[in-house]
């Protein structure tokens, strides 16, 4: 009874006895090898695996560089817009708010169009949005449609994670390599490159239109990749209820957050520090630059070696980098110290792809890395955009970057708390479990 009950193809079934002598024939030859081994389908497979991984990367490099591009050509943009500083300052805080804001729907969106649908029409968006602001006829036109250039970003923010999870399960240290990578790569080059466009060119308005350009090139894999394939035996995209039960949720939220507010701070801040020690505007920029070139290779290998060795040794390494990092710009500021402060911080602020590799190994399935993403990134980016008008204030109130400092230490204190629970082995499927 157990071998007339064994699968055909298996060790115990009949295609691999061969025909019953006594009856010929009840067990017909086997279909021809080539008949069965249909090379079709698994080339299709790959085919749509490389597809997808060419839309994640190509859609990463352009979730930074609306915000960096405005950045590099900022005084020109003011003088442009005949913008006032207020503005300029809500402007620079708008990002944080669209990721906030944004980045809460993107489950929900996920959900309704799937990821194919929601990146396709986020590129696009932020393609039409990157145009319109650049020829804005007012500052008031121009945050609008700053927001539609921010919403690729604020989306994938969320999304990538998910699809990671979902389609690349036993890759997610390789793909989050390749996400964060490319993204640190899109903001560097955004950051670098658009105010030689706006000498070459003698336009602001193009040099900031000019980054629609490689948002289009991304929408193009989405539009040929077809899920089908990739998606065989993947679960569905559901909801996770209950989120804000979960303790591991509000750590991530607050690791997340904590380590955002710590790196907008060193960016917005960095130069001006530098600059009240006495180095030149130039030196200090490039100060700033060191930092940014560092997290480049850091970002390479971070998710990796999570992955092989587990996220809270290489945790502690990066949050080892943070203590001599701060004494360094805050005792020599300006001095021989400052570039072993930059390359320190540009390493411990690598715990950004550490906390997106978490997003898919804190989760048992993508409904639980699409409720992580959410609820951190969506509340982490309020902590983030607290950061640097915290210092701002209390600096302007103090005239000293004493108190400043201590509120980077304090978040970085805060950082590492969270940062023991969330590398620790847990899921929130399991915290979010009826009792």
């Amino acid at each position: 009874m157990t071998t007339d009950a064994a699968p055909a193809g298996t060790a115990e079934g009949p295609a691999q006895r061969g025909p019953d002598a006594d009856h010929p024939d009840e067990h017909p030859a086997p279909t021809p090898r080539a008949e069965l081994a249909d090379p079709a389908p698994a080339a299709k497979a790959a085919a749509a695996g490389w597809m997808l991984v060419a839309g994640v990367v190509l859609a990463a490099f352009n979730f930074r560089t609306a915000v960096t591009s405005v950045g590099a050509i900022l005084a020109e943009l003011r003088t442009g817009l005949g913008m006032s500083e207020t503005v300029a300052g809500l402007l620079t805080t708008l990002p944080v708010l669209a990721f906030a804001g944004l980045g809460a729907l993107a489950p929900r969106l996920a959900r309704r169009f799937g990821p194919r649908l929601l990146l396709t029409g986020a590129l696009l968006v932020m393609s039409l949005g990157l145009v319109a602001r650049a020829w804005a006829p007012s500052t008031a036109v121009f945050l609008l449609c700053s927001l539609l250039a921010l919403a690729a970003g604020a989306i994938g923010n969320v999304a990538v994670p998910v699809i990671v999870k979902r389609y690349f399960p036993n890759r997610i240290g390789a793909m989050t390599t390749a996400y964060s990578t490319t993204l640190a790569v899109g903001t560097a080059v955004a950051a670098a490159a658009t105010a030689p466009i706006e000498h070459l060119v003698d336009d602001w308005r193009v040099a900031l239109a000019v980054w629609a350009l490689p948002a289009l090139v991304a929408i193009v894999p989405w539009l040929l990749w077809r899920p089908a394939a990739a998606a065989s035996g993947a679960a569905p995209i559901d909801g996770l209820r209950g989120v804000r039960r979960s303790r591991l949720a509000w750590m991530m939220l607050a690791a997340f957050g904590c380590q955002s507010a710590i790196a907008y701070i060193l960016m917005g801040w960095t130069t001006t520090i530098l600059a009240s020690d006495g180095m030149d505007a130039a030196a200090a920029g490039s100060m700033l630059g060191v930092l940014t070139v560092v997290q480049i290779p850091v970002s390479v290998v971070v998710p990796i070696l999570t992955v092989r060795w587990g996220p809270r040794p290489v945790f502690l390494v990066l949050m080892a980098c943070y203590p001599p990092a701060l004494a360094a710009l805050w005792l020599d500021g300006g001095g021989p110290l400052t570039w072993a402060a930059m390359v320190l911080f540009g390493i411990g602020t690598s715990v950004f792809p550490l906390i997106l590799t978490l997003f898919g190994l804190r989760a048992r399935t993508p409904a639980g890395t699409s409720a992580l993403s959410s609820f951190a990134q969506s509340g982490g980016y309020l902590i983030a955009g607290a950061g640097p008008l915290a210092v701002g204030w209390v600096f302007g109130l103090t005239g000293s970057w004493s108190v400043p400092f201590g509120l980077i230490a304090v978040l970085t204190a805060l950082l590492l708390f969270a940062g023991l629970y969330v590398t620790r082995e847990r899921f929130i499927e399991d915290e979010l479990r009826p009792t």
